[in-house]
């Protein structure tokens, strides 16, 4: 699971350094042909983590119902989000991560509700979730990457 965990961190270090290198009028702008922004993408990625990894292990999410209602697969930016928005995306961005792998380590992941995604793959178990989390992560990336070039 090592090369797992890091492929996560580097992609969380990629969005925390689009994320510190934009401001809150770039992070909220969506460019034409784009239905989200930079901050919905990132936060996208914390919420899908948090279902991914926690809830459909039974266990609780490190954050609220209201930022999965918020970011959750299907949405989509109802407005601007405000600094202090911005500054919970980034520490969750960090937290988050921190988080899943040191609960991994502790072996709080015991069950995992069978899941299939969006695009048909199967996740059995935790292993499969970590491993499909940067997967998705790497798509919502590289949307960063070409939304970051239009703001």
């Amino acid at each position: 699971m090592n090369s797992v965990f890091e492929v996560h961190r580097t992609i969380r270090n990629v969005l925390l350094k689009v994320l510190d290198g934009h401001s809150l009028e770039q992070l909220n702008k969506i460019p034409d042909g784009f239905s989200n922004n930079l901050i919905w993408n990132m936060a996208h990625c914390v919420a899908t983590q948090q279902v991914l990894l926690y809830k459909l292990s039974g266990l609780p999410m490190k954050v609220s119902d209201e930022f999965i209602a918020k970011y959750r697969k299907d949405t989509k930016p109802e407005g601007d989000v405000s600094q202090a928005e911005v500054d919970e995306v980034r520490k969750l961005l960090q937290e988050t991560f921190d988080q899943a792998i040191l609960d991994f380590e502790n072996q709080l992941f015991k069950g995992y509700q069978e899941y299939t995604t969006s695009i048909g793959f199967t996740l059995h178990n935790i292993e499969d979730a970590f491993s499909f989390n940067n997967f998705h992560e790497g798509i919502h990336t590289g949307v960063i990457m070409s939304i970051r070039k239009l703001v």
